[in-house]
């Protein structure tokens, strides 16, 4: 089965074309990216697999644009991976809120569709652009089925006392505010992939997970379930992250909007786009260059380092409470997979759970899938990578065949 995965952005669009054999066996035929959509000057970037890389430039003023140049890439004599695209059989469409509408990946269809417009006010930077892409493949490619996967799905096992926030409940009765989480189709995989990896049941251990990037958050896994997630009602709480706050006291944040007379949405770009990393180094949101800053004796680049690791060391003993054991502890992201000195510095002093780091391994462990604790570590740490391209695709091709067998 060939199949399409696009996770489309406001002003962008990006894709990867495999071919999925099962479960188990996949093949990357293409990936890139379209930018600068809306903008005078757009551009597409399309990378074969074992072949040079295509880029071109021109106005793309719409996601319909940006889709059609996606499917001239697929097709093309030259950089093309398909003969035709009625060779695609799917598309899976990355769809970053579902609300409370959805515990799993469904196939779209007129009340999938109406329900994530429905969510485009708990996430209006993502799920317009999301519904924008599932609206313009019905144009483009009307016989392929589509499918959503949504990140907020995996966290719907969360227990009541975990998700709601201590206001008033009619709040949570009338707009249903509460703690839904993110990254969820990442936590998952990486989750799982894990215990692939030692020869574990999913269902059977206690998993912290921590997605690690540019956005940040960590999720308890109990018996293969989401129990709790850092990231709450929106993906600025928790973790410190490359320009969001993560958590805040409510009261600071009014505190500086009544000296500073900020309009609501100039507190929503503090919190979002000014803070974090950023907001404390006042040099960059990108963890490389705080690492070498740092190096180089930039104090403030140090300070939010050190902020970031504390976070993430302080999420994890509060996760683990809350679960009362962990078996596993797992980085991803790309902070997660490739900066070891972010976990070392994380499991520094996780001692008192049982953690004996060794840190030749973790030294070895950049983008790799390796097990980065000592064989004696009661609790096993690893570097994981994540592919959250790759689960929508699988979430994509079972949703389909689940639809052909009972049709």
């Amino acid at each position: 089965m060939v199949i399409l995965v696009l996770n489309c952005g406001s002003s962008s669009i990006k894709y990867q074309i495999m071919k999925m054999d099962d479960a188990e066996t996949s093949t990357l035929l293409a990936k890139g990216i379209v930018e600068r959509i809306g903008l005078a000057e757009g551009a597409i970037t399309h990378k074969p697999s074992g072949r040079a890389s295509y880029s071109a430039a021109q106005p793309i003023p719409d996601h319909t644009t940006g889709i059609n140049l996606i499917l001239s890439a697929l097709v093309h004599p030259e950089h093309g991976v398909i003969a035709s695209l009625d060779e695609v059989n799917a598309v899976g469409h990355r769809v970053v809120h579902g609300g409370e509408y959805f515990t799993e990946s469904a196939l779209v269809d007129e009340n999938v569709k109406a329900a994530i417009e429905k969510c485009a006010e708990l996430a209006p930077l993502h799920n317009p652009a999301n519904l924008q892409g599932i609206l313009s493949m019905e144009a483009l490619l009307p016989k392929a089925p589509q499918v959503a996967v949504f990140d907020t799905s995996f966290h719907q096992t969360m227990p009541r006392h975990a998700y709601l926030y201590a206001i008033p409940y009619r709040y949570y009765e009338k707009y249903r505010i509460r703690c839904y989480g993110f990254h969820g189709t990442s936590h998952q995989y990486v989750a799982q992939k894990a215990c692939k990896i030692l020869g574990l049941d999913f269902s059977a251990v206690n998993i912290v997970t921590c997605h690690l990037g540019n956005g940040a958050s960590i999720t308890s896994i109990k018996q293969g379930k989401s129990c709790d997630t850092s990231m709450g009602f929106t993906p600025v709480d928790g973790l410190i992250m490359g320009t969001r706050s993560g958590a805040i006291d409510p009261g600071a944040l009014l505190y500086i909007a009544g000296k500073e007379n900020m309009s609501f949405n100039e507190l929503n770009d503090l919190i979002n786009k000014q803070g974090g990393m950023y907001g404390i180094s006042g040099l960059s949101s990108d963890m490389r260059d705080l690492g070498q800053a740092a190096h180089s004796g930039n104090e403030m680049a140090q300070l939010a380092r050190d902020m970031f690791v504390y976070r993430i060391r302080k999420f994890i003993g509060a996760h683990v409470a809350a679960m009362g054991k962990v078996d596993i502890i797992v980085f991803t992201g790309g902070v997660g997979e490739n900066d070891d000195w972010v976990r070392a510095s994380v499991c520094s002093n996780l001692d008192y759970l049982g953690v004996e780091f060794d840190s030749e391994l973790n030294r070895e462990g950049r983008g790799k899938d390796m097990l980065i604790s000592k064989p004696s570590s009661k609790v096993k740490i690893m570097a994981v990578s994540t592919n959250e391209e790759l689960v929508i695709a699988m979430d994509t091709m079972n949703a389909v065949r689940h639809e052909v067998r009972n049709a």
